[in-house]
């Protein structure tokens, strides 16, 4: 990538819409040729803890699908199901005029666009391109350059909610591109959540995406320390939650993703921190808010702290638990 990839865009306008809050009949209407009422296939790439059931709520909602994962047994379901499943992002390019990406980390990214069996190896032209990764705002806007030269169109679109979210189709969408193609991303994003918001220019999605979870990062380790705190003097977890969750302490990682196993069902803590968001995306997704903060001179002193921690746990062997695992971690912790 070249050194445009410290370049950073200003946010532009907001746009939003909610499945909840919006009947049917007050659609956008479509601003390009891809009709809202397609039921063409459309390609998704990556179906790991996330993409996994975002891909079968588009299935739910009629749409045939052309999958690929770098993991083939991941594909194995949805090949099982009937759909289409090829060996890279350019056979998923030449099949789907539609794509939708969903993966890890930025250099993930841009491999599955730029590769040597990449999407623009084969990307036709028109195709619209929707990337749901949380990745560097920098690498969305280098991408979305590279995707503009091959006649098509780029958007970031990270999302929110977390699996369980992802299950029910209850995610939320923020989205950055070309205004005049959110009709058309809508089409497919309201299949899979119930906000879609449109925060601006190409970047600004994955902008937004980034505060969220440096905000999370930061209340789960909060959550973490004062259940900690309050069963080490003597509360019941479940009591405290319960207070927490009536009182002005009340947050995300306290009443729908406690970190305290018992205190919640069907939630990672439950289930011995297996699934949900991993403590390594968490890390990277801090890491991102790091190199943002370096680079518009922002502080975020608790940021870095968090960033710090889940870094710490990596090493201590936590990589692979939901992030809340950081409860455990405090518990174990007690040098500190």
């Amino acid at each position: 990538m070249a050194s445009s990839l410290r370049l950073r865009g200003a946010a532009s306008g907001l746009r939003y819409w909610s499945r909840r809050q919006q009947p049917a009949a007050a659609s956008l209407a479509p601003v390009c040729s891809r009709s809202m009422a397609s039921k063409t296939p459309v390609g998704f790439i990556g179906v790991g803890n996330m993409g996994n059931p975002m891909a079968k709520n588009l299935m739910k909602h009629g749409y045939p699908l052309v999958i690929y994962d770098v993991f083939p047994d991941a594909c194995k379901e949805f090949q099982e199901a009937g759909e289409q499943v090829v060996s890279s992002p350019a056979d998923v390019a030449e099949k789907a005029d539609r794509i939708i990406t969903v993966l890890p980390t930025s250099i993930n990214a841009i491999e599955a666009y730029s590769g040597a069996n990449g999407i623009l190896k084969k990307v036709k032209k028109g195709s619209l391109l929707i990337d749901s990764s949380t990745i560097d705002p920098a690498i969305s806007k280098e991408l979305a350059k590279e995707v503009e030269k091959m006649g098509a169109v780029f958007m970031d679109a990270p999302v929110s909610g977390g699996v369980g979210a992802a299950r029910s189709g209850n995610l939320t969408f923020m989205v950055g591109g070309v205004e005049d193609e959110f009709a058309a991303a809508q089409e497919l994003l309201g299949c899979m959540g119930s906000h879609v918001v449109y925060c601006g220019a190409v970047g600004t999605g994955q902008a937004a995406k980034i505060c969220n979870n440096m905000l999370l990062g930061i209340s789960m380790i909060g959550t973490a320390e004062a259940m900690n705190l309050g069963i080490r003097l003597g509360l019941d977890p479940k009591l405290l939650a319960k207070i927490l969750n009536m009182s002005s302490g009340r947050c995300w990682s306290s009443d729908s993703y406690n970190p305290v196993p018992g205190v919640m069902d069907g939630v990672p803590s439950a289930n011995n921190y297996q699934g949900g968001f991993g403590t390594t995306l968490m890390a990277k997704d801090l890491g991102l808010a790091q190199d943002s903060a370096t680079n518009t001179k922002s502080p975020i002193f608790l940021g870095s702290q968090a960033h710090q921690i889940y870094r710490m746990m990596c090493a201590k062997g936590y990589s692979k638990k939901d992030f809340s695992s950081v409860f455990q971690f405090l518990r174990e912790e007690e040098t500190f």
